[in-house]
């Protein structure tokens, strides 16, 4: 399914903290949820975890509609988690980490597709540049919750 992806959204942080220490952010299901929008919800399909095969939903928390999107851990190492993911977009949320320096630098790359065109015109139209902005602010709330980490 990767090949098949038609749009991505990238954005990169440099973070002071260790690449063990942004990773916890990341895969911390109570870290996550102090940077993640605060109307987007992780539920774990089982038991929390981020190994390879774990599943969760996110779900948006829009009164009485609650798009949510299956996900499954496809990658996993230290400073690298990637997400596959299904529903009303197809793709990965890829988040991998790079030391540099005495900081990390974190890349947050989404690609997707939107198999339902109404559903595609309606992202396009109205949440494409909602979604790029909310991943910078996104990421600067995890910059925020690291460099506050002992």
């Amino acid at each position: 399914m990767r090949e098949n992806l038609s749009q991505f959204f990238e954005h990169s942080i440099h973070i002071q903290a260790t690449v063990e220490c942004v990773d916890r952010v990341i895969t911390d299901r109570n870290l996550m949820h102090q940077w993640l929008n605060p109307v987007l919800r992780c539920d774990p399909v089982g038991e929390w975890t981020t190994e390879i095969g774990s599943r969760s939903h996110f779900i948006i928390q829009i009164p009485f509609l609650k798009p949510t999107l299956e996900s499954t851990v496809i990658e996993r190492r230290l400073g690298l988690t990637v997400w596959e993911f299904d529903g009303f977009f197809k793709g990965c949320d890829r988040w991998e980490c790079f030391a540099e320096n005495n900081e990390t630098r974190l890349v947050n790359r989404f690609e997707f597709q939107i198999p339902n065109p109404l559903v595609a015109f309606g992202f396009r139209t109205f949440a494409a540049p909602w979604t790029r902005k909310d991943m910078q602010a996104q990421l600067l709330r995890l910059k925020k919750v690291a460099e506050a980490q002992p």
